[in-house]
This record gives C-alpha cells, structure tokens and sequence, in this order.
C-alpha cells in the first residue's frame, strides 16, 4: 500500500463516507474543465477565501503561494528540517478540496498535548512526509491533490529557502515574516533573502496560460509583494496576455498597512514590481456596522478607505463592489469576489467600472 492509499483509508476511518458523500457528479466536472484558466497570487488566509469562491467556477486554477513563513507550525517544521513552509500550501489544497469540509477538520487539526507535537497541523505534517517519503516537495503537493481531490493545483512561488526582509521608514532593518506582520513601524520596502532565487517553473507556465492573473487579496507587505519579487516573476507577468487584477484587503492590517488608503496598497505593490503591473484594482465598497467595527477599532484596524480621486490619477480601473462577509471577522465574500472576477473575465460590466 502506498502513502496515498494509508493517508485515504486514515480519512475513511475518520469520516467514514466522507470521500463518497462528497464526490460530484461526472457532468459537474466536465462543466469545470471548461471553466477560465485563472492563477492566483498571494498566501495567508486571504488567498484561501478567494480560492473557496473560484473553485464553483472553474477546475482550471493554480495557486501561487509564497513560502516566506516563519512563524507557527510551519517555521518550526522550516527550521528544524528545513522543508518549506507548508501552512500556507496546506491552506490552499484544503481550500480548493472537493471534500472540504471533512478535509479542513482533519488537515487543519492542531495538536496541543506533547512536546514536540503542540502546535503542529496535522496538514502541515502530512506534507512533509510525503515530501520525506518521495523526495521531492513538489510530489507531496500533487500527491496531497490527488488525496483531497482538488480543483486546480497548489504551487510554491519558489523552491528555494528564502527569508523575507523589510527597511522600514526609520531606516531599520527587520528579518522574517513573523516579525515583519507585527512591527508597529511603517515599512518603506521589504526584500527576500537571498536576492538571487528562481520562480518555479509551474508557475511561470500557469501565468503564461492564464485567462486572469489575480494579486490578492493578502497581507501586502508578507504575503503578496514576496512573491513578486522572485526575479522573472514580474516580467513574466508584464508579458502575459491575461487579465491583471490585484484584490485590495478588505481592512488595514496592524503591523504593515495601518491607515492606508486603497491607492496607498496600490502603490506599495507599483514600488515593489513596475507602474501599471495590473489592469484592474477590486476594493469593497459595503460598510460594516460599528458594532462590528469595535474589536478592530481597538486593535487600530480599520476598513480601507477608497481614495477615488487619487486612483483615478493611477494607471489602473477601479471596481467597487459590496463584498463583505460579515461574521466572527470581516472579510471578502468568497462567493461574491468570484463572482465578480469571473464576470470580468467573460467581459460583462462590473459595478463601479
């Protein structure tokens, strides 16, 4: 019995009928083999949500996710065996499973009890097994797809073991994502280490195929900017033919865009990459009560404000949309953002553009 059979039949032991119950029907499938050929840039729970929507649409997505993590499970994995990061890769199979549900209770189980185990994922030790046992990161991933049968593929940005690095306004230096997402400076620029990487080649030929490229959305400074900075990255995606969007953050995040308008987004991403890298920008137009409002107030979060007439100053359309999902946190609508891209993609009118 191979490794992908021992981790199907722990599954079925689990959630007994879970794999059956969920499997869709043969037409549905054929129906999503037809969808657009989308790429999706970014890492964090952000690109998870949009991943969640865009997968009812279409089988024909790839994933591009940063490994720039250093915290939690996936830095010490990281640095005790020095794997890539798997948490972020893990979120984005178990976001674009068919099987998500049981799928996200098993791969997203966290240990508390032991030593050594309190902390880790479950999904998180999961994949580095499989890259243990086949040699190859790359393998775990599509072996881990398999399993869970996604919708799309999961790719790393790069295979190399890089470290992300920030100048801040003050003229300091910051080393690591972890203590990037939780300076109370403003950032000037943030940079990888070392320089010298390579994007890895599912990627370069997902961007070349896309029918739309998606930025976001995502931490800016940690989760969506590190990717475009893997040199060949930026011009490969100058070059592509499909369409270029960048997903603004529905709130400011404490720690790296605190008070930032939309355009301010849009130009840390212009600063780091070129001037007009993306077609289109996507900001939330809904307002959320203030009672909702309050837990982030007193963080000193806020919701992005859109600075109309400074965007319109920028090379790039703006589309406003009320995409809000209101619940134990505020953040896009998974189901309305697909919707919305993909009606951009089939050219109907979208609001505000």
């Amino acid at each position: 019995m191979n490794f992908r059979q021992v981790i199907k039949t722990v599954i079925n032991s689990i959630f007994p009928g879970s794999m059956r119950k969920n499997v869709k029907s043969v037409y549905q499938r054929q129906h999503l083999k037809k969808g657009p050929r989308l790429v999706t840039i970014g890492g964090g729970t952000g690109l998870s949500v949009l991943l969640r929507g865009l997968k009812g649409y279409t089988s024909n997505i790839t994933a591009i996710v940063s490994v720039a993590d250093d915290g939690g499970s996936s830095g010490r994995l990281r640095g005790q065996l020095g794997v890539l990061p798997p948490g972020d890769l893990r979120d984005c199979l178990v976001a674009l499973a068919d099987t998500e549900s049981a799928m996200e209770s098993l791969f997203n189980y966290r240990f508390t009890g032991g030593e050594e185990l309190a902390g880790h994922s479950l999904g998180n030790l999961l994949l580095v097994a499989m890259a243990d046992l086949t040699g190859s990161f790359e393998t775990a991933l599509h072996e881990a797809g398999k399993v869970l049968a996604i919708r799309g593929k999961v790719v790393p940005a790069t295979y190399t073991d890089l470290r992300l690095g920030a100048e801040l306004e003050d003229g300091s230096l910051l080393m690591g994502q972890s203590s990037i997402a939780q300076t109370e400076k403003r950032i000037k620029k943030v940079f990888l280490k070392p320089a010298v990487c390579q994007p890895t080649p599912e990627a370069l030929a997902a961007i070349r195929e896309a029918e739309a490229i998606i930025l976001g959305p995502g931490s800016l400074y940690t989760s969506v900017i590190p990717n475009l900075l893997i040199p060949g990255m930026v011009e490969e995606i100058k070059k592509a033919s499909g369409l270029k969007i960048y997903v603004c953050n529905v709130m400011t995040q404490v720690g790296e865009t605190r008070n930032y308008t939309a355009s301010e987004h849009l130009e840390a991403l212009y600063h780091h990459t070129v001037e007009g890298l993306v077609d289109y920008m996507i900001v939330n137009n809904k307002k959320v009560p203030s009672a909702a409002m309050t837990k982030y107030i007193l963080e000193g979060a806020q919701l992005v404000e859109i600075d109309r007439e400074k965007i319109a100053t920028m090379p790039v359309k703006l589309i406003q949309a009320p995409l809000l999902q209101e619940n134990d946190y505020i953040r896009h609508d998974s189901l309305e953002l697909a919707t919305l891209i993909l009606n951009l993609c089939s050219g109907k009118k979208a609001m505000g553009w």
